[in-house]
Order: C-alpha cells, then sequence, then structure tokens
C-alpha cells in the first residue's frame, strides 16, 4: 500500500494517491492531471477510481480529464448531481481498490454532497479517513459556501448538519486512524487550520476546537463566528465542478500564443483583454507594460487572481518571466481563470527593445520612508486585511484593504501622494498597479512592507483595543 499526499502550497490543497497491488485512486486532483497519470505509470498501475470529497470552491478539480485520460471512474457522495459521467455512491457503499477498501461516509456540513473516504486495509482494520473539507487539522469546513449556489442553505442550517456529521461519523472513529484533509493553513476554506497537513484522529478530539463536547447552539456560533467573506470567484469554480469545463490540453493551446510586441499591443487594444503581470513585485515596479497590473506567480497568486479578477472568463494577455508562461497558464486555469489568449514573447525586455512606451511605479525602501516622514506628515495607506491592520499598525496609517479595493480605492485622492504597505511588499504592488492602471498615479510602495518598516525601529505601532478588554 502506498499513500502519497501531493500538497500545493500556493492553494494550501492536498490531492492524493493511495496504490495497491496495481490499482490506484486519486482524491481531489488539481487541474493538470499529467503528474498523477505519471506517478501511476511509475509504479505500473491503474488509475481505478476519481474520488471527489465535494464540489470544490477553491480551485477547478482535474477528475474530468483524469477519468477521460485513464477511463477511471468518479465517485461522488450522496445527494450529487454532476452534469457528467459519474457514480453517485450511497452513504457506506464499498469500493475496492487491490486489497484495500474504501468506504463512502456522507458527512454534510460544508456542503450537502461533502463525504469522507474510510482507508481499511487488507486486514480489515481502519488506517486513514480522507476528509475532504470535513475535517481538517485544528478546524473544519466553512458552511457558508453552498449558500452562494443555493440560497437557502443558510450557514446555520449547513453547520448544524455538520454538528450531525462529525459526531455520527467521524467521533466515533478509532483514535489511530490518520486524517488526510483537502486544506491547511492558507486556505479560505477554513478559519484555523494548521500548518500540518495530517494528524492523528485521536489528536484532534483531543485539540480541535469543533470536536470538544458543546450542543449544537454552541457549535453553530463557534464555527460560524469570525467568518471573512469567502473570494469572490468560489462559486463560479463550484458551478465549473458541476457542470464541467474545458480540457486543460485545450485550456493550454489556447493561452500558449507568443505575441511579438506589435501582436501583443494589437490584441490588447482589439479585444479588451486584461494585461497581467506575474512577474516579481520589485522588478515590476522598475518598468511594466502600460496599464498591465502586477500579480506575482511566486506569491499567493491564484487567490490573489480569484479576487482581484471577478469574471473568470476575462481574456487575459500575459507578461511572464521567459520560460513560466506554461506555469502561469495552468496556475490560472486551477482557479478557473481558462482564457489566456497570449503572451509577450520575449517579455518585458522585448517590449522595451521594440520602443514601445514603457511605465514605472516608484519602489522605496523603509529607510527612505522613515526619511520622509521625520520632514513632516505624509499618507501611509495599510492595504493589509483589517484583521492584521487592528493587530497592529504605524501611527497614522490609514487601513485600505486590498481585498476590498473598489472600497479602499475610494479613499484615495488623485491629488495627493500616498506610501503603501502590505506585509512583505506583494500585496501593495498589487493594490499600485490596479489603481496606476485606473489613472492614479501619486502612488508610492514601500518594499519589503512592514517587516521592513519595523526592522528600521524609527516608528510608533498603535493596536485596536477592543472595547470588552476595558471592562
Amino acid at each position: 500500500m502506498k499513500i502519497e499526499q501531493i500538497y500545493t502550497g500556493c492553494l494550501a490543497q492536498g490531492a492524493y494517491y493511495i496504490e495497491s497491488e496495481g490499482e490506484a485512486v486519486v482524491i481531489d486532483p488539481l487541474r493538470e492531471v499529467q503528474p498523477y497519470i505519471d506517478r501511476a505509470e511509475k509504479d505500473g498501475a491503474k488509475i481505478k477510481f476519481v474520488f471527489e470529497t465535494h464540489f470544490h470552491a477553491d480551485f477547478v478539480s482535474g477528475h474530468i480529464d483524469l477519468s477521460q485520460k485513464t477511463g477511471a471512474s468518479i465517485i461522488y457522495g450522496p445527494t450529487a448531481k454532476p452534469g457528467f459521467d459519474a457514480i453517485t455512491a450511497t452513504d457506506g457503499q464499498q469500493f475496492q481498490v487491490g486489497k484495500l477498501t474504501f468506504t463512502v461516509l456522507h458527512t454534510p456540513g460544508h456542503t450537502m454532497e461533502s463525504s469522507c473516504f474510510l482507508l481499511t486495509d487488507e486486514h480489515g482494520k481502519d488506517v486513514g479517513i480522507f476528509t475532504g473539507d470535513t475535517l481538517f487539522i485544528g478546524d473544519v469546513g466553512r458552511p457558508d459556501l453552498a449558500q452562494k449556489v443555493v440560497a437557502d442553505l443558510t450557514q446555520d442550517k449547513l453547520a448544524s448538519h455538520l454538528y450531525d456529521s462529525l459526531r455520527n461519523k467521524i467521533l466515533p472513529l478509532a483514535d489511530d486512524i490518520i486524517v488526510y484533509p483537502a486544506h491547511g493553513a492558507g486556505s479560505a476554506c477554513g478559519k484555523n487550520m494548521s500548518k500540518e497537513t495530517t494528524d492523528t484522529l485521536g489528536h484532534q478530539k483531543a485539540t480541535n476546537y469543533a470536536l470538544q463536547p458543546m450542543t449544537r447552539e454552541e457549535f453553530i456560533k463557534a464555527v460560524t463566528d469570525g467568518l471573512m467573506p469567502p473570494p469572490a470567484y468560489f462559486p463560479l469554480n463550484v458551478m465549473m465542478n458541476i457542470q464541467g469545463y474545458d480540457s486543460i490540453d485545450a485550456v493550454l493551446e489556447r493561452g500558449q500564443h507568443a505575441l511579438s510586441p506589435a501582436a501583443f499591443e494589437a490584441a490588447a487594444n482589439e479585444t479588451g483583454a486584461l494585461l497581467l503581470d506575474t512577474r516579481d513585485q520589485q522588478v515590476f515596479a522598475k518598468g511594466f507594460v502600460p496599464n498591465s497590473i502586477n500579480i506575482g506567480i511566486d506569491g499567493n497568486f491564484a487567490p490573489w487572481v480569484g479576487a482581484m479578477i471577478p469574471d473568470i472568463k476575462q481574456e487575459i494577455l500575459l507578461i511572464t518571466d521567459k520560460g513560466r508562461e506554461e506555469e502561469v497558464i495552468t496556475r490560472l486555469a486551477r482557479v478557473g481563470y481558462d482564457f489566456t489568449i497570449g503572451y509577450l514573447e520575449g517579455g518585458f525586455e522585448a517590449w522595451k527593445a521594440a520602443g514601445k512606451e514603457c511605465d514605472q511605479i516608484k519602489d522605496i525602501t523603509a529607510e527612505e520612508l522613515a526619511a520622509i516622514v521625520a520632514e513632516g506628515p505624509v499618507n501611509i495607506l495599510d492595504v493589509r486585511k483589517a484583521s492584521e491592520y487592528q493587530s497592529e499598525h504605524i501611527i497614522g496609517a490609514e487601513n485600505a484593504p486590498l481585498d476590498y479595493i473598489n472600497d479602499s480605492m475610494l479613499m484615495v485622492d488623485k491629488n495627493k501622494t500616498y506610501y503603501l504597505h502590505c506585509a512583505g511588499g506583494y500585496r501593495s504592488m498589487i493594490f499600485a498597479s490596479i489603481l496606476r492602471a485606473r489613472g492614479y498615479d501619486n502612488l508610492i510602495n514601500v518594499e519589503s512592507g512592514l517587516e521592513a518598516i519595523k526592522a528600521t525601529g524609527k516608528f510608533e505601532f498603535s493596536a485596536y483595543v477592543c472595547p470588552s478588554t476595558l471592562l
């Protein structure tokens, strides 16, 4: 028996490959499926099943492509109604993979079709449970996402279902079973996930807040309290996972059109495509194609693409580091952005060499900001999340969260100069580039963000104090 977790950091997502006696199963695969096929070929195994724990919101699964390329059957839990060929299993239904047995445990709550897959070895011992978004390490799945697709599924109703699922299906299982969740820290599918990506069920019973003894009402309050609004692309990904989508091969073929600077400029003018520059933020600041926005491929790329580009059918033209075009197209497709229509051949250097117009964003160090502040008051915008700002911020800085940029930009006067920072410089450059493309020319980015600002020792900081702590 082989159990392999295939973890993708930018999505904080865990897919799984399990093999026994020449048969394999893949659980919650990512959009690009060739690595799973290659893994099975290495073992001389045939992928027999693709298990889907639920209709994912934060990424587009590779279930359809993997099934079509390997002949594997797609398996969902009860109540699922996919728009393609798949098996909707019954609660308790079993599937044999080599000498292993997988039992479907219907665990509604995160979504109504959410199911876990209990793994039993050849000796009849339960050894692992693949929990999807039902149970994480340190948390459980948020119960407010399905209502974005089905309005009458309120978060309280879903939380109530989750309460029953955990107590009736998960808690009775043996303590030594290994929990294999679909996500870890950094995913927006929960609020309190651990950096650990596996654990024993017994340890989770002892430490996970949601598994502690409590009433249904206490549980509902615990799991719904403090939920941040999900990214706007989540319900769009759900519908793609339910209804189907273009093959990843077609997406890559469509996107990998190398365009000369002249052709790239013509495409930008004629199509209304969004210009997306995925280079490092400090490299971008020194020179970029006018009206392009920067979301760096080496940062938290996919979630910020999803947050900043509301239409997953938006046509996109890419400016990337040379040789990373396919990677960027693939990572866009992971979250449903399938309409890349080409990229700038030779990158920004080719654009500049062709004598095309270029733009810049002023980027200064924290030490330079300190020197400017010492001369008199300045406008500082902290673009981190409100919770980060409340935890600690520069005295006098205003909070203009990137994740609410359309509201935040209302705080910006085009006639004034603003100094932008986030935690490390990644988000503030996204903010600056978007506003620059909208005609805001007086924005200056502080490279390396708050980390560097604190290191200067030249700023005073404040934290929000909850009124209840003053009583």
